[in-house]
């Protein structure tokens, strides 16, 4: 498989470090409020490519964590007079509701909490500040970026253009501009923990460095996000973990592109931006899950009514896909395998595997699976044995799930109900009822059940 490295700027065939191993860290939310689309992406695609590396055969060990100490947790918990704790607790169950809705909960993931870490948090600062490459200053203690050998990697930044970054408080009594906080000294009203340089609690950079080398060793595989973290989150994670360590943090840096609405990059800052909780009030998050997978994950997609819409339609085609197989399934007679349409079914799964092995092209594995859907539908239109169509409802299936789509089930007694209806269609039709008959099309029609008279009987699916 070959993976775009953001370290180097080109694909690279991916070598695990330990065979049949992955380890593999994303930078999760800052639990302070509802996750937006923005937000959604990463977690989508890089969950993606965990399924597909089980999908062939590896163990993978997944890490998305939570910062639930940050100022906007401190600033949330002012504002509606609570914990920041509270706080953090309330937006961890609300984001595992999403997640739940964006079917990325299927598997067992680690979700570190960064207050679980202080102490060895405090651990790996010290271990900066023995080697002279940090510094403490009024209760701050802070990395200095010029101790880091060739600090900028990652992002193509130069030291001497850098600025302080995002989350970093500017301080005249810092030796570089550019340097950034560790830890925080204690302001009065906010969480703290004892520490050698006094009260406080630890920066926003160290907490991800510190959680994947407990969780996944000094070096690990893959270290994903969203491609706004490059600079300063994901440089200063290389500077400080390589400087402490002396070892490669991650062999392979992956970043998706951005989210945009009416191309301009969605953000909570600008206010453009649509959380996930507000998606679902519209669509069924496994849209979205399907929307976010519709284009390459490192090119921009432009956010919608329309463009969910459309998914949405080609979503529900699939599962008529699904749908028709389970019917034909249950209701074809044995017989031998159409091994020439099998084989072309098998045709369609290597080159669904081909693109995903090509940076994860999820964008043409979805074109692959319409392919095959088009196909498949054409071919339940005429005999097929159940050896046949049970081998093909297989492979179309296990490919689905690598995508992580066409797992909801009707609502409970629903198809059986639809079944019912035509059944006393066909009855009023057999009875020259057409009266009736027309009464129960449209019953249908308003539970958005499209139904088709053919020769073989009567098919129907989901508008």
């Amino acid at each position: 498989m070959k993976l775009y490295n953001s370290l180097t700027r080109k694909k690279e065939e991916f070598k695990p470090i330990h065979e049949g191993e992955v380890r593999m860290y994303n930078c999760g939310p800052t639990v302070y409020n509802f996750i937006h689309v923005g937000n959604a992406r990463p977690l989508v695609v890089f969950d993606t490519l965990r399924r597909f590396f089980i999908y062939r055969g590896l163990d993978v060990k997944f890490v998305v964590n939570f910062t639930d100490i940050d100022d906007k947790l401190i600033n949330r918990a002012k504002e509606e007079n609570t914990t920041v704790l509270a706080i953090a607790d309330k937006y961890i169950e609300e984001f595992k509701k999403d997640a739940n809705g964006l079917n990325l909960y299927d598997y067992k993931t680690i979700n570190p909490r960064a207050t679980e870490y202080i102490e060895p948090i405090i651990e790996f600062i010290q271990g900066l500040v023995d080697k002279d490459v940090a510094y403490p200053m009024d209760g701050d203690v802070y990395f200095d970026i010029t101790k880091a050998e060739d600090y900028g990697k990652l992002s193509g930044k130069k030291i001497e253009d850098l600025m302080s970054g995002a989350r970093i408080a500017v301080n005249s009594g810092k030796k570089n501009p550019g340097d950034f906080v560790l830890w925080k000294g204690k302001k009065e009203g906010e969480p703290a923990w004892d520490s050698p340089w006094g009260e406080g609690r630890p920066g926003w950079h160290i907490e991800c460095s510190v959680m994947a080398k407990s969780l996944l060793g000094d070096t690990i595989d893959i270290h994903s996000g969203g491609e706004d973290l490059q600079f300063p989150h994901h440089e200063n994670e290389i500077a400080q973990s390589e400087t402490l360590t002396g070892k490669t943090f991650a062999n392979y840096w992956l970043h998706n592109g951005m989210i945009t609405v009416d191309g301009t990059k969605m953000s909570k800052s600008l206010g453009n931006f649509f959380t996930v909780r507000e998606v679902s009030e519209v669509f069924d998050l496994e849209v979205l899950r399907f929307f976010l997978l519709g284009a390459h994950y490192r090119s921009p997609i432009n956010y919608s009514y329309d463009a969910m819409a459309q998914t949405k339609a080609g979503l529900d085609r699939l599962y008529n896909v699904r749908d028709h197989l389970r019917r034909g399934v249950e209701n074809s007679e044995s017989g031998p395998r159409d091994e020439a349409f099998i084989e072309k079914m098998e045709e369609y799964k290597k080159e669904f595997i081909s693109v995903m092995e090509d940076d994860l092209n999820t964008a043409a594995a979805v074109g692959f699976l319409f392919s095959m859907g088009k196909d498949i539908n054409v071919y339940l239109s005429g005999e097929a044995t159940k050896e046949t169509l049970t081998r093909v409802e297989e492979i179309f299936l296990e490919l689905s799930r690598v995508l992580g789509i066409l797992d909801r089930e009707a609502e409970d007694g629903a198809d059986e109900e639809v079944e019912a209806l035509i059944q006393e269609r066909q009855e009023a039709r057999k009875n020259k009822d057409f009266k009736r008959a027309d009464e129960i099309r449209e019953q249908l029609l308003s539970m958005n059940i499209l139904i088709e008279d053919t020769r073989e009987g009567t098919t129907w699916k989901r508008a």
